[in-house]
């Protein structure tokens, strides 16, 4: 019973039971007085008519008439008093009607009478201080009656109730379980798996949302395969090339002069091996929001500059043509400079790919806290702007088609600056290449 009430359809049903028995026993409160008082008063006003009219019958009629007449009132539980002379032919009424009916006065009011609360009508008769007093007991019993009802109201609503909860907890629960199926069956690994958007409209919102999961999932998972082919292909590649050295050092295939050669080779391949781990490392600790940052305020044309001195050696008669341009006021921003170091090396690398050689590569500063990286190179499509920053999906688009990377660096470039507190974004340079812009929290100026 306890698991069953845990439920939405127990706990539906058990609110609308509540509500059906609340509802009949707060409409039995409100008409007990009301029902009460209604049979008061049409009593009173059967009453005061039978006193008239007993008034004018009595007043006409000879004397076997009115004893007809007083026996048929009192058979309906009516006692009839006749007054004479200012008096009544039995005791027990009070006094005050007495007085009034000998001043010639009607009267219709409550009182006592032999000790049992009554309803009094009184008329007065032609002649000196006579007339005619009805009494009937108080109305009773009419509370008890009303309450007595309650109780079958109360079993109608409660099966009311019961019957109500059960129909809209089984209205309610069949779009939850229809979702909790398809969770199931996501979680189970079906990404194909969709529900039908129906009404009501919660259940409607419910069913979009778990549909927009299953899509997102599916892209997701297979843009995840396809950056751990891309990923494994990359790691392929130096580690066979360092098992073909090492093999051929171990025959004695590779000896004399060719050693030298053969250990460079090694170590850029081990080199690329490494950068690769490191990328993948940083990645993982930015998804995981765990990657220390020192925020701190930074000149960006100081770091533009010295980016500048630090890739002119790599930039040489054989590659690209390097400017480097920097306002001549300071461009103070709120960033990790080791950070955004590391975001401009990273572009600039991918730029080394890919830029011929006599092509421009442009770093720039510019006031506002942005820095321009832009080329020569092949640049973008419009489409390739869109997964630009996506893991491995220009790599696994160009890389049989021109020279590509790991397809970490974008992807790392974009999460890096966020973490900053920085925004990045992807266009077409005036150059005719790619242009990557880094936008930074301007900093309040202060002595440089």
């Amino acid at each position: 019973m306890r698991r069953w009430l845990a439920t939405l359809a127990g706990r539906t049903v058990l609110v609308t039971a509540a509500t059906a028995v609340v509802a009949v026993l707060v409409t039995a409160v409100v008409a007990l007085p009301i029902a009460v008082r209604s049979a008061r008063q049409a009593a009173a006003a059967d009453l005061a008519e039978k006193s008239a009219l007993a008034v004018e019958l009595l007043a006409t009629e000879r004397a076997p008439a009115r004893a007809r007449i007083v026996d048929r009132l009192r058979d309906d539980g009516i006692e009839v008093y006749l007054m004479r002379r200012g008096v009544a032919d039995r005791p027990g009424l009070p006094p005050r009607v007495t007085e009034q009916i000998a001043a010639g006065h009607p009267v219709d009011t409550t009182g006592t009478v032999g000790g049992a609360a009554v309803l009094i009508s009184g008329r007065p008769l032609k002649g000196v201080n006579a007339g005619v007093v009805l009494t009937r007991p108080a109305v009773s019993g009419t509370g008890a009656r009303v309450l007595g009802g309650v109780w079958i109201a109360l079993l109608a609503g409660l099966a009311g109730g019961i019957g109500a909860g059960a129909l809209l907890a089984q209205f309610l629960a069949r779009p939850l379980r229809q979702a909790a199926a398809v969770a199931a069956r996501l979680s189970a690994g079906d990404r194909s798996v969709r529900l039908a958007e129906r009404p009501p409209a919660e259940a409607a919102e419910l069913a979009a949302a778990l549909n927009r999961l299953g899509a997102d999932l599916e892209i997701s998972e297979g843009r995840e395969r396809e950056f751990l082919l891309s990923v494994s292909h990359e790691l392929r590649t130096p580690l066979a090339t360092l098992k073909g050295y090492a093999e051929a050092l171990a025959d004695g295939v590779v000896d004399g002069d060719a050693v030298p050669k053969a250990g460079a080779t090694m170590l850029a391949e081990a080199d690329r091996l490494e950068r690769l781990i490191a990328d993948l490392l940083v990645l993982s600790r930015l998804e995981a929001a765990d990657l220390p940052v020192h925020l701190t305020t930074v000149d960006l044309g100081e770091l533009v500059a010295a980016a500048g001195e630090a890739w002119a050696p790599r930039c040489t008669p054989s590659g690209p043509a390097l400017a480097v341009r920097v306002p001549p006021a300071p461009v103070l921003v709120t960033a990790d400079p080791d950070r955004v170091r590391q975001i401009v090396d990273g572009l600039c690398e991918n730029a080394l790919r890919v830029v011929p050689a006599g092509a421009p590569l442009i770093l720039e500063a510019r006031a506002g806290g942005v820095v321009e990286i832009r080329d020569g190179g092949p640049g973008f499509t419009d489409d390739d702007l869109r997964v630009a920053f996506d893991r491995g999906a220009l790599q696994q688009r160009y890389r049989h088609v021109r020279k590509t990377g790991s397809g970490l660096g974008l992807a790392l470039a974009a999460r890096l600056t966020a973490r900053i507190g920085g925004t990045i974004t992807a266009g077409h340079a005036p150059e005719g290449g790619a242009m990557f812009t880094l936008t930074f929290p301007y900093a309040t100026r202060t002595e440089h």
